[in-house]
């Protein structure tokens, strides 16, 4: 068995072309806050010191043409103490929220805003152990594991601590995520509050292009979850724009990160104030924004999608707030920026693409070895399960080769048709798994070393 399936994996890997598909921005939308703040009152009183964002605001989103919605939250309020059962209360409020916006065909990003902390205490320095982060990201992976539309986003914003200390609880929280049987996406931050401009810095420690290289994700189905603000120290705390090119410029040396080590990134924090966008001298809030999803729609090969800084029922006139006035009267008013994210948003459809089982936007051979994976496994919403039968088997391995040769033409470059050999490995794993269990092996019951 083991035989024929690698057989049929080195033939299959060897007919694909280096070449990828032409990619499109697969997840574009808005960090929805509210559920996040009052972090100075845990857990806090829902409706005074929190909120969480509502129907009418996915709705409004989704119909300007958005399909994702980072929420942000605490993950004191949802794990009331560390290894304890979530809070039933609040995970009714977080399960509302998933489910709605999921089934109208949202994306639904999680985002622990916790910044590596749990009650201040950073995870892997004593108090928190990594452990106990893997522990509360199981249960929430269990929570969410048969929805093909949640993503996991596995902390805002590491900061002030050992790069290499951040990897090792991210890599605790990714096998916990796996070993409790989803295959969603995974985003992963960096360090140093995972800074795009500062990726490759060392003034935090161990630069982030070194240490986050040693991701560890079993299904390989992950991707860089970096911020990047526009004014003069990153931190998205003025209005203030440093030139109309800086986006790009500070996207650049990431973007070629991504691209040398064959990642990918995702940009979950961007924006510019909403009194930066105009014709007034000065307004460049619209040239600015415009060159910088430019360079990530330039870059499709190695970015995923992005999410603006923020909306939310609570912010008013916050200076990013991409919130709409009259959202509840039936004729909401956009703000100044949506019309400068309008061009830049995914096309409209938040079907996969038959055979791209990571999501990514391209028939590839990292589908392939998400097949490779999966290969055998039963259980609903398997991310490779192409025909949606329950099972990954060798009919998904034939979806993924036909839509890969459809994803290359354009490339002027063919995947054959599955040649005998193929034909011949499918047989032996066909024969394979109609052996009769060995000794000691009951069927469905495999060996495994303790």
């Amino acid at each position: 068995m083991r035989f024929a399936f690698t057989l049929l994996f080195v033939i299959a890997a060897a007919l694909l072309p280096a070449a990828r598909s032409t990619a499109a921005i697969s997840y574009t939308g808005v960090n929805l806050a509210g559920a996040d703040f009052g972090e100075g009152s845990l857990p806090g009183t829902y409706g005074t010191h929190y909120i969480y964002p509502n129907n009418n605001e996915v709705e409004y989103f989704l119909d300007r043409g958005m399909n994702t919605f980072r929420l942000p939250f605490r993950w004191e309020r949802l794990q009331r103490s560390l290894s304890a059962p979530f809070d039933a209360t609040e995970l009714n409020r977080l399960n509302a929220f998933v489910n709605y916006a999921t089934s109208q065909g949202g994306h639904v990003v999680l985002d622990p805003h916790n910044y590596a902390r749990y009650n201040g205490n950073v995870i892997g320095g004593g108090s928190v152990s990594n452990a106990q982060f893997a522990d509360f990201w199981s249960r929430l992976a269990t929570q969410y594991k048969d929805n093909p539309n949640v993503i996991f986003d596995l902390m805002n914003e590491p900061n002030s601590l050992p790069t290499e200390q951040w990897l090792s609880a991210a890599n605790a929280a990714i096998g916990a995520i796996r070993t409790a049987g989803a295959q969603n996406l995974i985003l992963v931050p960096g360090n140093a509050w995972t800074g795009a401009h500062s990726w490759s810095d060392n003034w935090y420690g161990t630069p982030n292009a070194s240490v986050m290289l040693g991701v560890v994700d079993p299904a390989n189905n992950y991707a860089y979850d970096v911020h990047q603000y526009l004014d003069s120290d990153s931190s998205g705390t003025s209005d203030t724009i440093v030139s109309p090119t800086i986006g790009a410029q500070r996207l650049a040396g990431f973007t070629q990160w991504l691209k040398t080590n064959n990642r990918r990134g995702f940009l979950g924090e961007f924006a510019a104030a909403n009194a930066t966008f105009g014709t007034a001298a000065g307004q460049i809030g619209d040239e600015a924004i415009t060159n910088m999803l430019q360079h990530v729609a330039d870059n499709d090969d190695v970015w995923l999608g992005w999410t603006w800084w923020a909306a939310g029922p609570w912010w008013q006139e916050y200076r990013f707030t991409l919130e709409p006035t009259n959202l509840n009267s039936g004729n909401p008013v956009d703000r100044p920026a949506m019309a400068t994210l309008a061009p830049f948003f995914a096309d409209g459809s938040t079907t996969p693409i038959t055979g791209d089982y990571n999501l990514d936007g391209h028939v590839d051979g990292d589908d392939l070895a998400l097949w490779r994976t999966q290969f055998g496994q039963t259980a609903p919403n398997l991310a490779a399960d192409g025909d949606a039968n329950g099972r990954v088997d060798g009919a998904d391995f034939l979806l993924w080769q036909r839509y890969a040769v459809a994803a290359t033409t354009s490339t002027q470059t063919a995947v054959p048709e599955p040649s005998t050999c193929i034909l011949l490995a499918f047989a032996l794993l066909s024969a394979a798994s109609l052996r009769p269990p060995g000794p000691g092996l009951r069927p469905g019951v495999a060996h495994h070393a303790e």
